[in-house]
């Protein structure tokens, strides 16, 4: 968690433009406040692009997945999953993958640790 901490807070910028961006990203964060509830890491079947759980819960990382949708209209499960197919051999193989998946890849801290580098 401290790591995925860390790596949001890389996310927020130093310009007066990049100042805005950081805060549409804190502002969409806060609008999950009382509303993801629930701790779910089950693996789900997603659309794609733009697949979500419900709100209501998620992990950490669901969080950071939903704020940059809804602050900066970035989708890190498409961005995630297109980087991956590009460089598979770059990334964890801590789940023993062949090939990457657009359900879960963006929802994995280590992808994201290494997507963000």
């Amino acid at each position: 968690m401290r790591a995925l901490i860390l790596l949001a807070l890389s996310l927020l910028p130093l310009s007066a433009q990049d100042k805005d961006t950081g805060a549409k990203i804190v502002t969409a964060a806060r609008k999950q406040v009382g509303v993801t509830l629930s701790y779910d890491p089950a693996y789900v079947s997603l659309t794609y692009p733009g697949g979500d759980l419900p709100r209501e819960k998620g992990v950490c990382t669901d969080v950071i997945i939903r704020a940059l949708r809804e602050g900066l209209s970035q989708d890190l499960q498409k961005l995630v999953h297109e980087d991956m197919k590009a460089n598979f051999s770059a990334y964890p193989k801590n789940w023993g993958l062949s090939r990457p998946d657009k359900n879960i890849d963006h929802r994995r801290v280590p992808n994201l640790q290494t997507y963000f580098k």
